[in-house]
């Protein structure tokens, strides 16, 4: 009787003190300490031989501890990004959208974003990048994706780039791991699962890019050949 009545105890104190937070930290109290308290009430109540409640209370302590982990995972996986830089872009694929974006890294509209920029701004580009054919072809891929019919109203000389560069060889592992947005020290089924996302969204059956789905795949080699 007097072990309900300091646990009854407990739980009124722990109640009162979570009244006089603010609710968004009482709920990411509850879903942090919560399944420790119900796991710690249960081993508590095993050991004293009240196993009939204490066990199922171990049980379910521990059951919603893994939902919360599970969740806290899913949720980290999203929003993932890939990032490739040039010289002159730096572009990001989203893993679960599909979707490109890049980030202007020189001349007077640096900082900007493709997508702020009307086509005829981003075909003025071109000129600009026909030095660097890993920026021309970044930008290529953003136009065939966005603007798919942009080559007919240019010149078919004025791209520079009727050849992607294929040879990946000068590519460090630090930039594999960023094409293909892992952390270093991945595992192989990650490296795979990454370059399965991504490869989906790029492949040019489905109307990707040559240039990204040759550089992811160079990624995806890379930090597999190293592993081997």
């Amino acid at each position: 009787m007097v072990l309900y009545l300091l646990i009854l105890l407990f739980v009124v104190i722990g109640i009162y003190w979570l009244l006089t937070l603010p609710a968004k930290q009482i709920a990411a109290i509850v879903m942090t300490a919560g399944p420790v308290v119900v796991i710690i009430v249960g081993g508590v109540l095993t050991l004293l031989r009240r196993g009939a409640i204490g066990f199922p209370l171990i049980i379910m302590g521990v059951s919603w501890w893994r939902r919360i982990r599970s969740k806290r995972s899913t949720s980290s996986d999203k929003g993932n990004k890939s990032t490739v830089r040039s010289a002159h872009l730096e572009m990001e694929l989203d893993h679960d959208t599909g979707e490109m974006d890049g980030k202007l890294l020189t001349g007077h509209r640096q900082g900007a974003r493709l997508s702020s920029l009307s086509e005829e701004e981003l075909l003025s580009l071109i000129s600009e990048f026909r030095s660097d054919t890993e920026s021309l072809s970044l930008l290529e891929s953003f136009l065939d994706r966005y603007h798919p019919d942009w080559r007919d109203r240019t010149d078919s000389a004025a791209s520079g780039n009727q050849g992607h560069r294929s040879d990946f060889d000068n590519m460090t592992r630090q930039e594999a791991y960023q094409i293909l947005g892992l952390q270093p020290q991945a595992s192989q089924e990650e490296i795979h699962q990454a370059w399965k996302r991504l490869i989906k969204g790029v492949h040019p059956d489905s109307g990707g890019s040559d240039f990204l789905a040759a550089k992811i795949n160079a990624a995806r080699d890379i930090l597999l050949q190293q592993q081997s």
